[in-house]
């Protein structure tokens, strides 16, 4: 995958038409003036883009570990040392994945999808970069950014999609996308917690649902709640679409404190999406495989939490998958992007999903150091194992930095496999 070849307009809007056209307008209509100056003012400062993406991708994000989330929030937090390294690192981290986004192939940027996406992150830089002159206590800026990158997943996902479509997939393309979209995922991930923290915790106000929150990290997560609370949303809508759904069955191992609940310091959002997409896949996967039998086996949850880790694993008896296809489910070009639902299909789309949800999940496990793991016996079912780590000074984030070896990702070739590849239909060597 070449780099991407053009020139660096920085995104900008080419003019259509000529300066003595432009002046006639001006002249004709006075209405037209500001826009016009509106339109020029835009335009140069995206001419500057690269300027700042270079500026700062020079740099390599701070990674913060969950205590630091904590013990800042916790202790008379003040906003404008939040606000002096948000200024610094939101661009930062930017920049650093919008020089990554260039090594994509020309054909896969210039998707309509992709053209809007890349837009989005080059007006969110402009507006960061502005951001750094701004007043400590306007958080606007912020929001603006944040709620404009809230669809990012599907648009980038509709974006593959297109390019599929148009142009196919080979290995090479595949391997590198796959490479760029985890570290592009994990990116915003990581961009929505700092903004996330800043808004909730300087907002003045605190949650009546969750008072002991900081910002969107609970310090004492029940992870056994949050098990439940995925359970009943999956299973409410298994039965819309199936009139069925099997129960759970949950177990504890408490190794520290045998008598004492599973309390973690976890962004129970976070987690909360990792269970709701493995119940979704549990219970479908079991109805399915079972729809002819008068009871459903139950889906299996055991939460273990030991010195390092705390371990959730989820097992159904649902068919389990091949082998070869267990890697697959962690693809974003074999995956499929949010399609129309038509009356024809639409009884099993909820409980199909979007087809990132496996891949995204993962991503949250590792965001703080964690896994999301598949293991599979084909005939039987399936067993989906999440991993976190037990402290939170252990819980640091996991962040993707731009330099000469995430180049090199880029740069591969095809090469032949050093491996021999089985034949369907073995030689006869007694002839």
């Amino acid at each position: 995958m070449g780099r991407r070849r053009r020139e660096e307009t920085g995104g900008g809007v080419p003019c259509l038409v000529s300066r003595k056209s432009c002046l006639l307008v001006v002249v004709l209509s006075g209405a037209a003036v500001p826009q016009f100056a509106q339109y020029l003012l835009k335009n140069s400062r995206m001419v500057g883009i690269p300027k700042q993406v270079e500026r700062f991708a020079k740099f390599s994000p701070s990674p913060l570990s969950m205590k630091q989330f904590i013990d800042f929030g916790s202790t008379d937090a003040c906003e404008k040392t939040s606000f002096v390294f948000l200024r610094q690192e939101l661009p930062v981290r930017l920049a650093n994945i919008m020089k990554e986004i260039d090594f994509l192939p020309d054909k896969l940027l210039g998707t309509p999808s992709l053209r809007l996406l890349t837009s989005w992150y080059s007006q969110s830089l402009l507006e960061l970069v502005e951001f750094l002159e701004k007043d400590p206590g306007d958080k606007q800026a912020l929001v603006t950014v944040r709620n404009r990158h809230n669809d990012v997943v599907p648009t980038m996902a509709q974006g593959v999609v297109e390019y599929k479509e148009a142009f196919g997939v080979d290995p090479v393309t595949d391997q590198n996308v796959q490479y760029f979209l985890d570290r592009f995922y994990m990116s915003r991930i990581s961009t929505r917690m700092l903004m996330n923290q800043h808004t909730l915790i300087f907002d003045g106000s605190v949650n009546p649902a969750h008072p002991k929150h900081i910002g969107s990290i609970d310090p004492s997560c029940d992870v056994v709640e949050v098990v439940k609370d995925a359970y009943e949303a999956s299973k409410m809508l298994c039965e819309q679409y199936y009139l069925t759904s099997p129960d759970m069955e949950i177990s504890l191992v408490n190794s520290k404190n045998p008598d004492q609940p599973l309390h973690l310091v976890y962004v129970p959002s976070h987690l909360y999406h990792m269970l709701f997409e493995l119940f979704k896949n549990a219970m479908r996967a079991t109805v399915e495989t079972h729809e002819a039998s008068f009871t459903l086996p139950p889906v299996k949850v055991r939460v273990s939490l030991g010195s390092e880790d705390l371990t959730i694993k989820m097992s159904d008896r649902g068919g389990g998958v091949p082998l070869r296809k267990i890697e697959r489910l962690f693809s974003y070009m074999y995956s499929t992007a949010p399609s129309p639902v038509h009356i024809d299909n639409s009884r099993n789309a909820p409980l199909a999903g979007f087809g990132y949800g496996l891949p995204i999940s993962r991503l949250y496990a590792k965001y703080f150091q964690g896994d999301l793991q598949l293991y599979s016996m084909e005939g039987y079912g399936t067993s989906a194992v999440i991993y976190l780590k037990a402290l939170s000074s252990d819980s640091v984030e996991r962040l993707p930095v731009f330099n000469q070896s995430a180049l090199r990702h880029y740069q591969t070739t095809p090469e032949a496999d050093d491996w021999c590849m089985p034949s369907k239909e073995p030689k006869k060597m007694g002839k």
